[in-house]
């Protein structure tokens, strides 16, 4: 919904308690105010009127040195356009700390136009029942205590961001960068969210559907020495047809060993891993317009182009040209790729 100017502004209230995940907060709170910066560059009002809110008013401790001033208490008779709640390191104790936040939600959550929960946030919502019968996610580290402890709840623990009617939540700490961007995006339209995202450095809006991990994480969460080498070796090599023969091989195991240990390991089998490398290349290529499309998917060492696409498809929902025109960097200056 592309706003003009003549309208008031969109109100964002950032909701925190003792505890909170301070990077959640400062990361939401700065993709809006460098929203209303490249608003204001282009002669309109600032479109977002941000604050924090908490169960009352005051300086809230985070899990750093640093603490924000509540200035709004949440209330059922004042509420926002948008409220985002950040998750705890602690959560469970936060969820009995904080419980007049649940209590709010539940009250309020039908009637607030859009609501969202980063990372372990996402209790609060599954805790007043607001997520029952959704599809959700959360960080992964928690993902299985939502899903066990909240069955009615479809948890995604791989997704960026997920929306779902009026409510959304988000991976953990960085990905809530990736959820503002998406509500600006929506708000203002794709310029303006690309804009503040070259002016963080995020120089490629993440879709939703994106993995949480990065075949680089994966590769960094190994504990055996010779699959964390494996992995790096398949990284320099995906122009070469890996089978697992070659790879059990090289990693000096059987190939049912090495199958079932790399997928211990990793999360992924062999095949899954190559293909999510090839995935995470040809996004970073994208990001060059110059480069044709035949071009990224043989950089990729994809077979060809409609290999690449099938991958995008299933991964995403969408073909490489849609995502180059939703998520690549525009500008002047954009990051630049070896050739």
């Amino acid at each position: 919904m592309n706003l003009s100017s003549s309208q008031p502004s969109i109100t964002v209230d950032i909701v925190v308690y003792p505890g909170f995940k301070a990077m959640e907060a400062i990361g939401p709170m700065s993709v809006f105010e460098y929203a209303n910066l490249h608003l204001q560059r282009r002669g309109k009002a600032p479109g977002y009127d941000v604050r924090i809110a908490s169960h009352k008013t005051g300086m809230v401790r985070s899990d750093t040195l640093m603490a924000l001033e509540a200035t709004k208490a949440l209330s059922p008779l004042a509420l926002p356009d948008n409220a985002i709640i950040v998750g705890a390191r602690h959560i469970q104790q936060a969820l009995v700390d904080s419980a007049a936040i649940t209590e709010w939600v539940a009250a309020v959550a039908a009637r607030i136009p859009r609501l969202a929960a980063l990372c372990s946030g996402a209790f609060f919502l599954a805790a007043a029942g607001v997520l029952d019968g959704k599809r959700a996610t959360t960080h992964w580290s928690v993902a299985d205590r939502l899903k066990a402890a909240y069955p009615a709840i479809e948890v995604d623990a791989d997704a960026i961001f997920i929306r779902s009617d009026n409510v959304w939540t988000s991976a953990g700490v960085t990905a809530g960068i990736d959820l503002a961007l998406a509500l600006v995006e929506e708000d203002y339209g794709r310029d303006l969210a690309l804009e503040v995202a070259t002016e963080m450095v995020v120089y490629l809006k993440r879709p939703g559907g994106q993995s949480q991990f990065s075949s680089h994480l994966l590769s960094e969460r190994t504990t055996r020495p010779n699959i964390r080498e494996l992995q790096n070796w398949i990284l320099d090599n995906l122009h070469e047809r890996l089978s697992v023969s070659q790879l059990a091989q090289k990693a000096m195991m059987s190939e049912r060993h090495f199958a079932r240990v790399f997928q211990q390991e990793v999360g992924l089998s062999t095949q899954e891993f190559i293909e999510m490398c090839r995935f995470e290349r040809a996004t970073q290529l994208l990001a060059d317009l110059d480069l044709a499309l035949k071009t990224v998917a043989s950089r990729a060492c994809f077979s060809d182009e409609a290999h690449m696409r099938r991958v995008f498809m299933k991964k995403l929902g969408i073909a490489p040209k849609v995502y180059r025109e939703r998520f690549a960097t525009t500008g002047i200056e954009r990051p630049s790729i070896q050739r």
